[in-house]
């Protein structure tokens, strides 16, 4: 790449921006270490509108209540150990065990529970979701709904606990 002689210099990495610069007009860069709790990319981290994404580490033998993140989609990447995603599909429990290099896609409404069931290494995994509250309804079980539960056409709800599909 070529760059003119009379061009503004361009800082190097991890030697911030000028402040004239508005937040949302620029690539940002967030190391590791700067990690806000769990978020590296969010409106507080870096200004971002409409995405969150996040590092999250589950301990060994360790599993999260039942619970659905309402409107928001989220992507999931392992990059370590070996996650299981459980979901209920109507008829039965359906548990999907990651690798290394996995994606995942869980939908808006989808009450799920993720699981580490090694009991020696760390499940780590890197989020990304459409929303920037961090949006975690708890359900007592999972289920499916019914489609007459949607809220709108085209749109299934699944998040109330009143409209429990029985196997």
């Amino acid at each position: 790449m070529t760059t003119p002689h009379d061009a503004a210099p361009v800082p190097a990495p991890g030697a911030g921006t000028p402040s004239d610069t508005p937040p949302n007009d620029r690539v940002h860069r967030v190391a590791n270490s700067e990690l806000d709790d769990y978020a590296a990319i969010s409106g507080g981290t870096v200004g971002s509108k409409r995405l969150w994404m996040g590092l999250v580490e589950n301990p060994p033998l360790s599993a999260t209540d039942n619970h659905h993140h309402g409107d928001s989609e989220a992507g999931i990447y392992v990059v370590s150990g070996h996650p299981v995603f459980v979901y209920h599909d109507g008829t039965r429990e359906v548990r999907l065990e990651g690798h290394p290099g996995d994606f995942f896609l869980v939908p808006p409404f989808v009450p799920h529970r993720e699981e580490n069931p090694d009991p020696n290494e760390p499940a780590v995994v890197v989020i990304a979701r459409t929303t920037q509250e961090p949006i975690k309804v708890s359900v007592p079980e999972l289920f499916r709904l019914e489609a007459t539960d949607a809220p709108a056409p085209n749109r299934h709800r699944r998040g109330s606990a009143a409209h429990r599909n029985g196997p």
